[in-house]
């Protein structure tokens, strides 16, 4: 069923169609969490504290085609809300060491590598590539310019360069990009 009508549905106060667009996005928004929060037990508060808001508030959506900037924004926005009332320390998991470095090159993914850029350049590099929102509603969500967005995903890409150029020569580096 077309997104949109589902929206519009939802707008309406119709439950299922809630449930189905959640359903949708599920994934995406489980990944941007993950990306953001780290641990699985506060993705799962962000997510389901997005979701409540979200079902309470979909009547004050006005522009059903937005529905997924409008989702993405209150999940960041509750990401931050969870970071903001935890600890500063972060904690990066120890990643094991391989045996060799053409294997870690071999077996590495490009949401690995998204993973380790800083959070400004990863979230604008997952809304607009992985979730493929225009450069304008990545703008939106994040409360910044269109031409900071664009600045964005060229450090971005920048970095994920060198850091694939240092895997295919064999020196793998553990921490942040």
């Amino acid at each position: 069923m077309d997104p949109t009508l589902l929206v519009v549905q939802a707008i309406t106060g119709d439950r299922n169609a809630f449930i189905e667009l959640i359903r949708q996005l599920e994934n995406s928004l489980h990944y941007m969490a993950k990306s953001i929060v780290g641990k699985d037990e506060d993705v799962a508060d962000a997510l389901q504290e997005t979701i409540l808001k979200a079902y309470k508030s979909i009547h004050t959506l006005r522009e059903p085609k937005f529905f997924k900037t409008w989702i993405f924004r209150i999940l960041i926005n509750e990401c931050h809300t969870l970071l903001a009332g935890r600890s500063r320390t972060v904690v990066y998991a120890e990643v094991p060491v391989s045996s060799s470095p053409s294997a870690e090159y071999d077996n590495v993914d490009l949401r690995e590598a998204v993973d380790r850029l800083d959070e400004q350049q990863r979230i604008v590099v997952i809304l607009h590539y992985f979730e493929d929102l225009p450069t304008r509603q990545v703008a939106g969500i994040l409360n910044i310019s269109e031409s900071a967005v664009k600045m964005r995903l060229s450090r971005a890409r920048e970095t994920l360069l060198k850091y694939f150029k240092i895997l295919r020569e064999g020196k793998m580096n553990y921490g942040p990009i």
